[in-house]
């Protein structure tokens, strides 16, 4: 298996699913740095990378741009569509795609992708039908697992 893509959710999967808001209304994320290193090795090593996410929110916008995320799709209503767009975009096969969620909306994409991952707190419908659950939560190192785990298949 050669994984050409690999996707993320944000909230519960880059983060841990906390939504703050300040006194105007800004919405604040945290990020998971060792995450994030293991977002940038992806790269370095020639995978697309991307996210599809439900909610929009700036800090997601920053920590892409901050990480050469190829693909940003924020204000998603039909994460399945915008997937099967990057397929065609990129000459894709669901199997050459790696994709981390951990909520129903993801399991649209999670179903079909030839890996696919979910953090340690995913909802159990999730867990049901993915074939890579990592040892840590959303936001806590998941996204490096999963990061670390597609770079072992690639180089095998």
């Amino acid at each position: 298996m050669s994984i050409k893509l690999a996707a993320f959710d944000v909230d519960g999967v880059m983060t841990d699913g906390s939504i703050t808001y300040d006194e105007n209304g800004v919405e604040y994320k945290t990020f998971n740095a060792k995450d994030g290193h293991g977002l940038s090795q992806l790269s370095k090593e020639g995978v697309i990378t991307a996210i599809i996410t439900g909610r929009n929110c700036h800090a997601v916008d920053r920590r892409a741009k901050d990480l050469n995320i190829m693909e940003v799709h924020q204000g998603v209503t039909d994460k399945a569509q915008v997937m099967e767009e990057l397929l065609q975009k990129y000459n894709l096969t669901h199997d050459q795609i790696a994709y981390m969620g951990d909520d129903i909306p993801d399991i649209c994409i999670l179903e079909k992708a030839g890996l696919a991952g979910c953090p340690k707190d995913a909802v159990q419908e999730v867990k049901d039908i993915v074939n890579f659950e990592s040892e840590k939560n959303g936001g806590c190192g998941a996204v490096r697992e999963f990061c670390d785990c597609i770079l072992r298949l690639n180089r095998n």
